[in-house]
């Protein structure tokens, strides 16, 4: 996947009043909303954090879109064995792809909706590759750039593809997923600045707050990676996320250990 974070107008006050609400209600209806969604269907759509790029274990039959085995959305399948399991992720997915070609199978019997997307949109490859190969200034100036498009335009394009769900499945309990935090700060790391690093941070978290913000505001539950991901970031001596590794398009994504410590964990207690 390719994602930027980006700083909106949303505060972490608010944010952090968003998720308090959606702790509250799902940790006493976990449960029953499981069984139901088990007993109906599941459908995954999303980006590559969805798809599990990094992870490895890929779909053949995926193709570029790069499923794997050992995504989130996979392993919850294989422990709660849903009616049906569409799993439609795709690597390099935007709001515009999630419209065109996953929402198909949608419908009336679906009970269950995991997505994950708005990075590609705001330009997260383009902005971590100026951030690992420029100086700070430029780095600090691409996330800027980044976080007018979030503020302005990201917003609409993600009320589009939640309204879109909806529609196609209006009885389905939907969980929007956020992205973590890349790095860790307390830590050399390699060829990045703390100031660049802590910029990065600071736009994942905005990008978080206005995902989160605008799933509350259709009524979708939001799981938030950052409180598994804790600990586990770039830099740290257990990280599960990549840095740059090659393949080049595996760099920044949740390893196996993200997909099944830090995603399956949070999405589980959401669903």
């Amino acid at each position: 996947m390719r994602l930027t974070r980006v700083m909106g107008s949303v505060s972490a006050l608010a944010l952090t009043a968003t998720l308090a609400l959606f702790g509250a209600g799902s940790a006493q209806a976990a449960g029953k909303t499981a069984a139901r969604s088990a007993a109906t269907g599941y459908v995954a759509l999303g980006d590559s954090y969805s798809a599990g790029v990094g992870a490895g274990s890929y779909d053949s039959g995926s193709g570029s879109c790069k499923r794997s085995t050992k995504a989130y959305p996979a392993l919850w399948a294989a422990a709660h064995t849903p009616a049906s399991f569409a799993f439609t992720a795709c690597s390099g997915a935007r709001t515009g792809d999630v419209l065109s070609g996953q929402l198909g199978p949608l419908n009336g019997s679906t009970g269950l909706v995991s997505i994950s997307i708005g990075g590609n949109d705001a330009g997260f490859s383009d902005t971590m590759s100026t951030c690992v190969f420029s100086d700070d200034s430029t780095c600090l100036d691409r996330i800027a750039q980044a976080r007018d498009y979030i503020d302005g335009t990201l917003p609409g394009q993600l009320d589009r593809v939640y309204s879109a769900i909806t529609a196609k499945a209006p009885s389905a309990h939907v969980v929007v997923l956020g992205y973590p935090r890349f790095y860790r700060l307390d830590e050399s790391c390699a060829g990045l600045s703390n100031a660049k690093r802590s910029a990065i941070n600071d736009a994942a978290d905005a990008i978080d707050a206005v995902i989160a913000q605008r799933a509350a505001g259709h009524g979708f539950g939001y799981a938030d990676p950052n409180t598994t991901f804790g600990g586990h970031e770039i830099c740290s001596d257990d990280a599960w996320l990549h840095s740059l590794t090659w393949p080049v398009d595996e760099s920044y994504h949740p390893t196996a250990s993200g997909q099944s410590q830090g995603y399956l964990p949070v999405f589980t207690s959401a669903a």
